[in-house]
């Protein structure tokens, strides 16, 4: 399981026209997933996100988390965080976990953020979405379960 965290100050998600999400201060979420994740792979990056501190305190340091700063997600399915560009220009995706199973996972990590107290909006699973943000800092942070 990858997942992409941009730290922001505000982030929208539209389909067809239409606002499917959005967030003020707090992450974007990028998530996607391989053929063999599971709970454990989830449950470790639920771990991670709920406790990763990138806001500033009051010295300029990057102490707080997002519970510290009442903060909230956009959370968006993107099945390219797999592409394998080692051979050639165009991009394999045989990495990524299958459309139906990678939804429920989705769908799950989604309810497990907000059993996990935070506010969580998203994008529509498999849509053509366009994502606009504004990135605090920038602060990009990438988490693999592979790596964690």
């Amino acid at each position: 399981m990858r997942v992409v965290v941009q730290r922001v100050k505000e982030a929208s998600c539209v389909v067809d026209g239409n606002i499917t999400g959005a967030c003020k201060k707090g992450f974007l979420l990028f998530i996607g997933y391989k053929n063999d994740d599971t709970d454990i792979e989830m449950q470790k990056c639920l771990k991670k996100v709920s406790g990763l501190r990138i806001f500033e305190d009051e010295n300029g340091k990057m102490n707080k988390s997002l519970k510290d700063v009442d903060g909230s997600i956009l959370a968006i399915s993107q099945f390219t965080l797999y592409a394998d560009c080692k051979h050639g220009n165009r991009p394999s995706f045989t990495e990524a976990m299958e459309f139906n199973k990678a939804n429920e996972m989705y769908k799950k990590f989604v309810d497990l953020l907000r059993k996990d107290g935070f506010k969580v909006e998203t994008g529509i699973f498999g849509a053509d979405m366009k994502i606009s943000l504004i990135n605090d800092g920038p602060v990009t942070i990438i988490l693999d379960t592979d790596n964690l």
